[in-house]
């Protein structure tokens, strides 16, 4: 940003002041009392409640702020989005129909019929693995481990392995 005029109560300008960190110039030359913030409301009696968002009239970083109600404070790293996943293993399953071939797997050799697909991401590698509908054990998919440099593409390979590997019709 560029410098700007700070002008006084009478709206000459000042250059020799710069804004203060509170607000109070500003709450002086409009007539009112500048609460702890540095906000006033109209009649000039403190105004209730957070009176920055992270910054203050001179650039040094105001503390952090508490946004009641809002589920958030002005200074905090914001949430991240709905369906974002959590940091660490993650992983994605769906429910498939082995065809003819079946699924090769490293413990059990062929598996046939109605499986489960997992797709796990866990220190920077993917894995397929895949279980009878409801049991218990899993079985790695043969050739179903490879590196995997981004996380968030775990989504578009787990529809892939499921897209390949689901073949209800035979």
């Amino acid at each position: 940003m560029g410098e700007q005029a700070v002008t006084g109560a009478g709206g000459t300008p000042a250059p020799e002041r710069t804004p203060d960190a509170t607000g109070e110039d500003a709450a002086a030359a409009a007539g009112g009392v500048a609460a702890a913030g540095g906000a006033t409301a109209p009649g000039g009696a403190a105004a209730p409640g957070p009176t920055s968002a992270g910054m203050t009239a001179d650039g040094t970083p105001a503390a952090p702020t508490d946004v009641s109600g809002a589920g958030m404070s002005a200074d905090a790293t914001p949430p991240a989005p709905a369906g974002t996943p959590a940091p660490g293993p993650r992983e994605r399953t769906s429910d498939i129909t082995a065809g003819p071939g079946g699924v090769m797997t490293d413990e059990a050799g062929v598996v046939t019929g109605d499986l489960t697909l997992r797709t796990e991401y866990a220190d920077g590698q993917v894995t397929l693995r895949v279980q009878y509908k409801d049991a218990d054990e899993w079985y790695a998919v043969t050739g179903g481990r490879v590196p995997l440099a981004d996380p968030a593409a775990l989504d578009a390979v787990h529809t892939v392995a499921v897209a390949l590997l689901n073949r209800p019709e035979g």
